[in-house]
């Protein structure tokens, strides 16, 4: 297999077609290395409110210490992955707070497919998954090539800013992959991508979704992003092992998408259970 190139991202080239006037984002910073841009943001947020306005973008051409969900570490090598932080002022109630990650999921799904040409999915909540030629545990036939980490931040003046960061491998070789569920976008059988396609690729589908949500007045459900996040879920008919935060696990089928997000699962005896968080195992997908 041909291993793509590896370029340095440009930053005059990545802000001239991504910040305004050219394109949609308020503010476009590219650094060169960085620990997490998720916590470059957040701090600076803090710091002061107006540092980073809606619909702006940190990205970084190499994060040394990505994180994830429950403080797990994202490593990548140089050169090999998009990693970035989005900023959305939010104007949604509290309760819905859920969709975020879902719906940059999502953008993150439509993104793969579109400069990648993989069939990529959504693994309940924030993992990007696409095929894989062998099933592994917790994983069925998919391997994780991206993941989300959103972050909500109180500014000075009282309103809530969500960081979204986003990982996804692009250019990875199997021996540089950190764990057995891992997997790039090179190995998945994309061709002709590189990182600075499928960053573009992303705001384009991040963009696309958040002026739908506007258009609906911040309803998830009345612009059908609610359906659109459900039909590229592949959690959902999947029998699955949700490891719950205290410790518990729950066993069943994953049925759906409550309106807050939530995913429903229904046990083999009993009523079907929410799950606000937890991490979800794939078993088999139901017949």
């Amino acid at each position: 297999m041909t291993t793509h190139v590896r370029r340095t991202l440009d930053p005059d080239e990545v802000r001239g077609l991504l910040q305004r006037p050219a394109g949609p984002l308020a503010r476009v910073e590219v650094v060169p290395r960085t620990g997490s841009t998720n916590l470059d943001v957040t701090c600076d947020l803090r710091a002061d409110a107006t540092s980073w306005p809606d619909r702006s973008l940190l990205v970084a051409d190499h994060q040394a210490s990505g994180r994830g969900r429950r403080d797990r570490v994202w490593q990548t090598p140089p050169g090999t992955a998009v990693t970035c932080s989005f900023v959305v002022r939010l104007r949604m109630a509290p309760e819905l707070y859920g969709w975020l990650p879902l719906l940059a999921g999502l953008g993150a799904v439509t993104a793969v497919r579109a400069t990648a040409g993989v069939a990529a999915s959504l693994k309940w909540p924030n993992d990007v998954l696409v095929p894989a030629a062998t099933p592994l545990e917790g994983w069925g036939p998919h391997r994780k090539v991206g993941g989300i980490l959103t972050e909500l931040v109180t500014l000075a003046d009282g309103a809530t800013a969500a960081v979204v960061g986003i990982g996804l491998n692009v250019l990875q070789t199997q021996d540089e992959l950190p764990v057995p569920s891992a997997t790039s976008l090179e190995l998945a059988g994309a061709r002709h991508v590189d990182r600075l396609a499928v960053l573009v690729g992303l705001v384009e589908a991040l963009e696309a979704i958040e002026s739908r949500w506007d258009a609906a007045g911040g309803s998830v459900v009345e612009s059908g992003l609610a359906d659109d996040v459900a039909a590229v879920t592949s959690t959902i008919g999947t029998s699955v092992a949700v490891d719950l935060p205290g410790g518990d696990v729950l066993a069943g089928v994953a049925e759906r998408l409550d309106d807050d997000g939530a995913l429903v699962v229904r046990p083999p005896e009993g009523d079907p259970v929410r799950v606000l968080a937890g991490d979800v195992r794939h078993l088999r997908t139901t017949a």
